[in-house]
């Protein structure tokens, strides 16, 4: 075939008369052309891991640090134990050049002495998190300790501009909790939960945990919160994603949808073109470290190691255990179109391919009429069914040949783009339309997606966008970055002419896609076609409903004055008494990425305090100031444990870090069985936003996603993620399963809109009376 044909770079043979060598110029100028490009990035690696090291220094102070340590000992003044002479004595002649080769070395120690205390005295000042529990906004008093605090972050951050990993080396450690702090905030959160036998039960297991085993476990785990730069993460991603045998689909992928109020064309090959240059350049950025690191309210840095993975990242299956591979670099995508894979080459002579270029490439695929191979088009449902089949499959049929290499271009690539043969369509009027657009992008056909790669652009017919992301390389936060960078750039650029193609006129031809090839025997189709009948139970099972909420946003709340998001975890708690009649163990995602190499907490929702206002709300016993002083105190409570949890003082992975412990100690405790083992029947999340400067709203007003969601965590309950998209807007992302006769996601959004209806009218009704 032509693909395998090109893909030989030269061929020798030997005859009776000699020996004859064949080679290809164009594909050897690749390769040389790849390794310029590669060891071009390993210089400016280098570089910017230079600079990061001596953040918040700039390179330059190293250079008047020189000037002013020579100056000194030319001019006769002796420096402190006589470092210069010390040097001096050192070298084999007394020369000038020499003496300045000893000032230099005096002065690179001086520095990095310099350097090093700055940054751990960042270090120390960043380890204060009481600004986090400080009311903020009008009328509201700073302590003096917390402005203190501020100006000393100020002027130990440095006034040079930070690269993405500037503040990786400043961030401290995951604090680790006593237990005695981690029991008492167990027990008060399950109180509503249980009665009074039950929970004097678990006091009594809880007691005995505390005193017995888990004195021998603590000691293990404060051993590793010492050593190691995070005692929870690299755990978390082993046992809790890595682990996992059960299907990615559904269970952990999760996805993200367009800015559904923009609609910048309905060519597909156009949008598909812009938004992978666009993500592309979000990799260069990454790779160059120039990505703006997150800073909360401008000053306190959020951890950035999660963004290394976003690109060139793939989880590769195990018997076991999975892992996660990341290439350092890549110079192709690959694009799956109606049952069909192409490796599509990003790069010429060095540089990425412009959009219009891009554009060529994508109605190549869309217009090729050939068709896939027997097994090609349902290949993915191994990514997406259970992981040790895709193991032994791998193994059995994807080992050596033309497998091994198509799979490697897959995995290898930067990421996979899905070309759909269906459009994405929104409309207000029949809400059922974002509800199967959220669905398609979920978990598609089942088989549409390569479920492994760290994401997958989807794109629809009309030229909508939307995206797949696997789970265990980041949390959802780093995607939404990119997402939101995707979106802003797309709506600030307006890269379409009038005719919906892409502006700019390409400079050649680019490279055209190439066909990947498959030889899938009867086995291996038979382990894609059992596969693909897991895959298919699972997709017809979720249920999956967007509800848009327009009746009012964060704006009313602000009036409140009650935090939106826990403004939101009260209405969901009203919504889930109302719908279940009783409380559920909820999960909320809240980041630990204050601390270095921080991923998520959990926050529980379902609190004492939560639970009182709840059953005031249905009942008609209660006064609208007894119902508002009760919410205002839900919202505190729940407020106080998401500052917590943000500050290391969470329940939940400290009590999984402690199992770890237990399970490799072979010691059983049935406090921690019974703990791990409780279903989350409410499991939800915020979708962040405004995560980019670029972002302007006021400029952009309509320039916002739609979130995203994820399936169900328990059989029997519902995943809610929800976006707070405007002072007006709000979408939630409700999923459950069909098979649960507990659940409906339709009738669980009217719930919702009923308590958000409800919690309005409460305020309004004690506005009114506040006024009389």
């Amino acid at each position: 075939m032509a693909e395998a044909h090109s893909a030989v770079a030269f061929s020798f043979s030997i005859t009776h008369e000699g020996w004859d060598v064949n080679f290809d110029r164009e594909v050897l100028h690749l390769i040389w052309a790849s390794g310029v490009r590669s060891w071009k990035k390993r210089m400016a690696r280098f570089k910017n891991n230079v600079k990061n090291g001596v953040y918040p220094a700039p390179l330059q102070s190293l250079w008047a640090t020189f000037a002013v340590v020579a100056g000194c000992h030319f001019a006769g003044i002796i420096l402190p134990s006589g470092w210069v002479e010390f040097f001096y004595s050192l070298l084999p002649e007394r020369t000038t050049v020499y003496e300045l080769v000893a000032c230099l070395c005096v002065s690179v120690l001086i520095w990095l002495v310099i350097i090093y205390s700055l940054r751990y005295a960042l270090k120390l000042l960043l380890m204060y998190k009481g600004w986090m529990y400080e009311s903020r906004g009008q009328n509201r008093s700073v302590s003096l300790q917390t402005k203190l605090w501020l100006v000393g972050v100020k002027l130990f951050s440095g006034a040079s501009k930070p690269m993405l990993y500037s503040f990786q080396g400043s961030l401290p450690r995951l604090p680790l909790p006593t237990v005695e702090d981690t029991m008492s905030r167990y027990l008060r959160s399950v109180r509503p939960l249980l009665d009074d036998v039950q929970y004097a039960r678990m006091e009594r297991l809880a007691q005995e945990f505390q005193n017995g085993i888990a004195v021998k476990l603590q000691r293990y785990l404060k051993l590793k919160s010492w050593w190691s730069s995070n005692y929870v993460s690299d755990w978390w991603e082993e046992y809790v994603y890595l682990r996992g045998r059960s299907p990615l689909i559904v269970n952990s992928n999760f996805y993200g949808i367009d800015a559904i109020l923009m609609h910048p064309t309905q060519i597909q090959a156009a949008r598909a073109a812009c938004i992978i240059h666009t993500a592309l350049q979000y990799r260069r950025l990454i790779e160059r470290q120039e990505l703006e690191p997150i800073l909360i309210q401008g000053l306190v840095p959020l951890c950035s190691w999660q963004y290394e993975r976003v690109f060139n990242t793939t989880r590769v299956p195990g018997v076991e255990t999975d892992k996660i591979a990341h290439c350092t670099d890549s110079n192709h995508i690959v694009v799956y179109h109606k049952g069909r894979y192409y490796k599509v080459i990003i790069y010429h002579k060095n540089r990425l391919l412009t959009p219009s270029e891009l554009e060529i490439q994508m109605e190549y695929i869309l217009n090729d009429k050939s068709v896939p191979a027997e097994g090609e088009e349902k290949l993915a449902a191994l990514t997406a069914g259970e992981r040790t089949a895709w193991a032994n499959a791998r193994l059995d049929f994807f080992f050596k040949g033309t497998n091994r290499q198509s799979l490697d271009a897959i995995e290898k690539s930067a990421f996979v783009v899905a070309l759909d043969d269906v459009p994405y369509e929104f409309d207000e009027a029949d809400p059922t339309k974002l509800d199967r657009y959220g669905a398609v992008l979920l978990h598609g056909k089942g088989y549409d997606r390569w479920f492994d790669k760290s994401f997958t652009l989807c794109i629809g017919t009309n030229g909508r966008i939307g995206f797949n992301a696997e789970h265990s390389w980041a949390d959802a936060a780093v995607m939404s970055h990119l997402w939101e960078y995707i979106v802003c750039d797309d709506a600030m650029k307006m890269g379409y002419g009038p005719d919906g193609h892409t502006k700019g006129k390409p400079e050649f031809q680019p490279p055209t896609p190439m066909r990947l090839q498959w030889d899938l025997p009867p086995p291996c189709l038979a382990a894609i076609e059992r596969s693909n009948e897991v895959v298919q139970q699972l997709v017809k099972d979720v249920e999956l409903r967007i509800y848009l909420h327009n009746a009012y946003g964060k704006g009313f709340m602000k009036e409140c004055r009650v935090s939106p998001d826990a403004f939101i975890q009260m209405a969901l708690q009203l919504a889930y008494h109302r719908d279940a009649g009783r409380f559920s163990l909820t999960y909320e995602a809240s980041m630990t990425r204050l601390f270095r190499e921080g991923r998520t907490e959990t926050v529980r929702p379902c609190t004492i305090e939560s639970a009182a206002w709840v059953k005031a709300m249905d009942n008609n016993t209660s006064t609208t100031e007894e119902k508002i002083t009760m919410l205002l105190k839900a919202c505190e409570i729940h407020q106080r444990g998401y500052q917590d949890a943000m500050c290391g003082k969470g329940i939940d992975r400290h009590l999984f870090c402690l199992y770890v412990v237990s399970k490799y100690l072979e010691v059983d405790s049935p406090f921690l069985k019974e703990v791990l083992s409780e279903p989350w029947r409410l499991s939800t999340s915020q979708t962040p936003h405004g995560q980019t400067s670029r972002l302007d709203l006021k400029k952009f007003p309509r320039c916002i996603s739609a979130g995203g969601g994820f399936g169900p965590v328990a059989d029997d309950g519902y995943g809610v993620s929800y976006i707070i998209a405007g002072e007006e807007l709000i979408f939630f992302h409700i999923s459950s399963k069909r098979s649960s006769p507990q659940t409906d996601s339709h009738r669980f959004a009217q719930q919702i809109e009923q308590a958000l209806s409800d919690m309005r009218n409460l305020f309004t009704e004690w506005k009114n009376l506040k006024k009389k």
